[in-house]
C-alpha cells in the first residue's frame, strides 16, 4: 500500500541535492523523470519527491521561491541507525540541531530519541531519529 502523504519538495538544483539525499542520507531513487527534472525517492519506507525548481517540468505554485526553502516546516524521518547517519553527515552538512537524546512527552508516558537536524542544499531541514522507546513521565 503506497504511502498516504508523499511531500515534493522543490529544488533549485536537482543534481547538487541528489548528492545529499543520496550520497549522505541514504536515499535511493525509486524512479525518476529526467525529461521534467524530476525524482521519486524512498529511505526504508521514508517517500519524498523533488523535483527541480526552474527544470521543465510543471509548477503547482506560482510565487517565487527564497531560500530557505520550506520554512517552518521539518520532516522527521525514522532510521534504524542514527549514530551511524549522525557520524556520516555531521562535517559533511550543515547542521542546525546538533545530536542530542530527547524525550517528548505523550499524554503519561514520555518518547525517546536520538536525533539530529540537518539542513539539505536548499534549507529543507531533516531531524533524522532512532527510537529509544518509551518511559513513564517523570515525578
Amino acid at each position: 500500500m503506497p504511502p498516504k502523504l508523499v511531500p515534493e519538495l522543490e529544488v533549485s538544483n536537482l543534481d547538487e541535492s541528489l548528492r545529499f539525499y543520496i550520497g549522505l542520507a541514504g536515499f535511493r531513487i525509486l524512479y525518476g523523470r529526467p525529461e521534467e527534472g524530476f525524482v521519486f525517492l524512498d529511505r526504508d519506507g521514508v517517500h519524498l519527491m523533488l523535483e527541480e525548481a526552474e527544470g521543465p517540468g510543471r509548477r503547482f505554485h506560482k510565487a517565487a521561491l527564497e531560500r530557505p526553502f520550506g520554512r517552518g516546516i521539518n520532516f522527521q524521518i525514522e532510521v534504524e541507525d542514527v549514530d551511524a547517519l549522525w557520524t556520516r553527515m555531521r562535517d559533511a552538512a550543515p547542521i542546525t540541531l546538533p545530536f542530542e537524546e530527547r524525550w517528548y512527552r505523550r499524554e503519561d508516558e514520555e518518547l525517546g530519541h536520538h536525533q539530529f537536524v540537518a539542513a539539505d542544499p536548499d534549507g529543507y531541514l531533516l531531524r533524522f531519529f532512532t527510537s529509544l522507546g518509551t518511559r513513564p513521565v517523570a515525578g
